[in-house]
C-alpha cells in the first residue's frame, strides 16, 4: 500500500504541476513560462519526486515506465495493474485539481494541458513518443541498476525528461508517460480523447523494447 500511495503522489505532482506550467503559467513565452519554462517544471517535478519517493516505490510515475520495469524483470508482473490504478487516478485528481484552481481564472479557456498533434500529424508524433519513451526508459533502467551510483539517478532521470520537453513539445506534446495525457484528456474531450490511442500505445511499446534489452543482458551490468 505504501508504494501504491506514492505512486499516486508522485503521479499527482508530475501531471498538477506540469500541466499547471502549461495551462496557469502560460506557453507563450511573454507573460508566461514558456516552452523551456514547461519542460524545466516537468523535468524538476519528476527529480523532486524522485528523491521524495523513489526509495519507496522506484518513483515510476508512468505506467510505460511500470511496463518497462516488468519486461526487465525489475519489477514482479503481479504488482503491475496496481501500479498502473495508482498512477492513473493520480493523474486524474491532478486534472481535476488543476480544473478547480483555473476556474478561479473568468477568462481561462478550459484547456488542462492535454497532449495532442497537429503541424507533424500522427506519424511524427507516433514515432517520436515510441522513440522518446524508449530512451527515457534506458536512461532510468541504466540509472537505477545495482552496478550504478545511486545519487544521480534522480537528476539523469529529470534531466532526460527535460531534454525530451525541449525537442518533442511542438512534435507531440511530448507526454511518453500514458497517465500524463489521459488525466488531462478525460475532461478535456474532442480530439484529446480521439488521440489518446497514440500516447497510450507508443509510449507501452517503446518502454517494452527497452525492458527486453535490459532484461536480455544486450543493455546493462546486472
Amino acid at each position: 500500500m505504501k508504494k501504491l500511495v506514492a505512486e499516486f503522489i508522485g503521479t499527482f505532482a508530475l501531471v498538477f504541476l506540469g500541466c499547471a506550467s502549461v495551462v496557469i503559467a502560460g506557453a507563450d513565452g511573454t507573460t508566461g513560462v514558456g516552452l523551456v519554462g514547461i519542460a524545466l517544471t516537468f523535468g524538476l517535478a519528476l527529480i523532486g519526486m524522485a528523491y521524495g519517493i523513489g526509495p519507496i516505490s522506484g518513483c515510476h510515475i508512468n505506467p510505460a515506465v511500470s511496463v518497462g520495469a516488468v519486461v526487465a524483470g525489475r519489477m514482479p508482473a503481479a504488482d503491475l495493474v496496481g501500479y498502473v490504478l495508482a498512477q492513473l487516478a493520480g493523474a486524474i485528481f491532478a486534472a481535476l485539481a488543476l480544473m478547480a484552481i483555473a476556474a478561479g481564472n473568468p477568462d481561462h479557456s478550459g484547456a488542462l494541458g492535454a497532449t495532442g498533434w497537429s503541424t507533424y500529424g500522427a506519424t511524427s508524433a507516433f514515432l517520436f513518443e515510441l522513440i522518446a519513451t524508449f530512451l527515457f526508459v534506458v536512461v532510468i533502467l541504466g540509472a537505477t541498476q545495482k552496478a550504478a551510483a545511486v545519487g544521480p539517478a534522480g537528476l539523469a532521470v529529470g534531466l532526460t525528461l527535460i531534454a525530451i520537453h525541449l525537442a518533442g513539445i511542438p512534435i507531440s506534446g511530448a507526454s511518453v508517460n500514458p497517465a500524463r495525457s489521459i488525466g488531462p484528456a478525460l475532461f478535456s474531450g474532442g480530439a484529446a480523447i480521439g488521440q489518446l490511442w497514440l500516447y497510450i500505445v507508443a509510449p507501452i511499446l517503446g518502454a517494452a523494447v527497452a525492458g527486453f534489452l535490459f532484461r536480455n543482458k544486450m543493455l546493462g551490468l546486472e
